[in-house]
This record gives structure tokens, C-alpha cells and sequence, in this order.
């Protein structure tokens, strides 16, 4: 009879001791969110609420001093139907093999001949390579736009071995603006590439190389079967930031060019900037902005999707 009525008890002690663990739990969450609650009110004030604001403004066409005017989607309508604006979009595509494409490639064969090699110096060129990321990009669109220039070195070494029917005003050619512009890019993000991607090689198994050699693999079929598939987080990772910097060039374009000649260099970074200080539109101006935020996160997503998929 007693054991019957202590089995009977133990339910309830149990009953009795679950809130406490529960409200230790509640306890915990609340002290987590008061430590995160400082970070957490800085990047709503910083991020959300401008970004909160950009969205209210796209629906309005006002000019940052008179009264706003409500105008619904007009400003996004506008921005895939003008010619000039659709052109952004088609600069940007190009931009994309020079930031993003030609980087990662040239990235991958660099980090495989630095790997496989393993000889002395090979930090030297790492380093070197790696420079345009500790350098501003202001400095890096004044040292081109000097190069590139009608009396500029690239043009002097050209004259120098007899090709003078090829030296040009690189950054106020029509044909030519765009590819000089995105070259720029392109010695930006190749280092950063390269060196992601030797430290991924680094930590791919040489076991698997080994069993690659034993099935009589070459380099080049060592390259496609082992490192390439080793280095699959490393690639989403500069496929994200190197699309993203592709998105929202501004900087190297606004220093080199201005957009021109004409809108042969201006994207929607370029775009935005003019619409909201130099003709002010500032309703234009955000509907750009907050297209462009929703492209680069839907690619960044995008990437991730493919890149964690077995």
C-alpha cells in the first residue's frame, strides 16, 4: 500500500519540478535577449529602418523638398521599361563575367598550380595577388584611370612595339569603356578568389589525391574529381560576393567614368546615385534600390540553395 501511494506521488514531483526547468529556460532566453537587445536595436535603427523608409519612399516621386506625390509602382514600371535604365541592366551582365566569372576561374587554376607546385617564394605571389583587397578602392580607380589614359603607360607600351593603330582613350571609348572598366574588377576580386581558394585546397584530404593517382589520374582529372568538388563551399562564397560587388559597382565606375561615355558604363548603382542627387528623384532612386537589395539577396539564396545540395 505505501509503495503504491509513493509511485503515485512521483508524478507529482515530477509535475512540480517541470515549470522550474521551464522557467530557468524562459530565464535563459530572457537573459540572451537583453545581452543582444543593444546589437539588435543598433542594426534596426542602422539597417531595418532605412531600409523600411527606402521601401516607403519607391512609391512616391518626390524630389527630397517639395511634397511627395504618391505614384503606386510607377517608379519600378519605369525602371524595366526606360531604355536608359534597362541599359544598366545589360552593363551589369557584362560586369558580371569580369567581377565574378573570369576571377573565379583564373582563382581556381591559380590555387591549383600554387598547391600542386609547393615551392619556395609562392607566398610572395599570394601576397600580390591578394594586394587590390588591402587597398581603397578609390586608390585602385585612380591608379587605372592614369594607366588607361590617351598618354598612360598601357598606351605607351603599346606605341613602344609598334602597335600605335591600338592605343585609345580606353575609358572614353564607346566599345571599349565597359571591358577596361570590368578589367579593373577583375584584378580587384582575383585575388581574394585565389586565396579562398588555397586555403580550401588546404584542407581537402591528401588521401583523396592519393587514391586519384592510384586510379591513374592526371593532374587535369585530379583537378575536376578532387579539388574542384573539395572546394564546392569555397566557390559559393566568392560566387556570392563576387556577383553582389558585380550588382552594386559604383565606386571604380563613378571614379573612372561617370557612367560614361554616354551610359556605356553606368549600372543601377550609377543610376541610383544620379536619380538621387544630380536630377533628383528620389522615389526613383529608391525603387532601384530596393529591386537591386532583392536580386542580390535572391541570388545569395540562389547560391546557397545549390551549393549545400549533396
Amino acid at each position: 500500500m505505501t509503495m503504491t501511494k509513493a509511485r503515485a506521488a512521483r508524478p507529482a514531483v515530477g509535475a512540480v519540478r517541470r515549470p522550474r526547468k521551464s522557467s530557468a529556460r524562459r530565464r535563459t532566453r530572457l537573459t540572451g535577449l537583453l545581452f543582444a537587445a543593444p546589437g539588435l536595436l543598433l542594426y534596426a535603427a542602422v539597417v531595418l529602418w532605412p531600409m523600411l523608409q527606402s521601401l516607403q519612399y519607391s512609391f512616391y516621386k518626390w524630389d527630397g523638398v517639395t511634397a511627395a506625390v504618391w505614384v503606386g509602382l510607377q517608379n519600378y514600371t519605369t525602371f524595366f521599361t526606360d531604355p536608359v535604365l534597362q541599359s544598366t541592366l545589360g552593363n551589369v551582365l557584362v560586369l558580371l563575367f569580369f567581377f565574378s566569372l573570369l576571377p573565379i576561374a583564373l582563382g581556381l587554376v591559380s590555387a591549383a598550380l600554387i598547391t600542386q607546385a609547393k615551392q619556395r617564394g609562392m607566398a610572395v605571389f599570394r601576397w600580390i595577388f591578394f594586394l587590390p583587397q588591402v587597398m581603397t578602392s578609390v586608390v585602385i580607380a585612380l591608379l587605372f584611370k592614369r594607366m588607361y589614359a590617351p598618354e598612360g603607360p598601357i598606351n605607351e607600351a603599346l606605341r613602344a612595339i609598334g602597335l600605335d593603330t591600338l592605343a585609345k582613350n580606353w575609358l572614353g571609348d564607346f566599345t571599349w569603356a565597359l571591358p577596361a572598366v570590368g578589367l579593373i574588377g577583375t584584378w580587384v576580386t582575383f585575388g581574394f578568389c585565389m586565396v579562398l581558394f588555397i586555403s580550401g585546397a588546404a584542407s581537402i584530404s591528401p588521401d583523396l589525391y592519393e587514391a586519384a593517382r592510384m586510379d591513374g589520374a592526371g593532374p587535369i582529372r585530379e583537378f575536376f574529381s578532387v579539388t574542384l568538388p573539395g572546394l564546392r563551399g569555397q566557390i559559393a562564397v566568392a560566387l556570392t560576393l563576387t556577383v553582389t560587388a558585380a550588382l552594386r559597382a559604383f565606386d571604380l565606375i563613378w571614379i573612372t567614368t561617370r557612367g560614361g561615355p554616354g551610359t556605356s558604363t553606368q549600372t543601377p548603382a550609377v543610376a541610383l546615385y544620379k536619380a538621387a542627387f544630380v536630377n533628383p528623384n528620389v522615389g526613383q532612386a529608391a525603387a532601384i534600390g530596393v529591386v537591386m537589395a532583392i536580386l542580390c539577396l535572391a541570388i545569395a539564396l540562389a547560391i546557397t540553395r545549390v551549393s549545400e545540395k549533396e
